[in-house]
Order: structure tokens, then C-alpha cells, then sequence
């Protein structure tokens, strides 16, 4: 669980990341 979780987590931050120098 604690690997996944992370994993899932990682990922969001990088979306969030990425639509905010979109301008999103």
C-alpha cells in the first residue's frame, strides 16, 4: 500500500505541476 499510495501521490503533484505552468 505505502509504495502505491506514493506512487498515486507523486503523480497527482506532477499533474497539478504541469496544468499550472499551462496556465490551467
Amino acid at each position: 500500500m505505502g509504495s502505491g499510495f506514493a506512487l498515486i501521490v507523486v503523480l497527482f503533484i506532477l499533474l497539478i505541476i504541469i496544468g499550472a505552468s499551462w496556465g490551467y
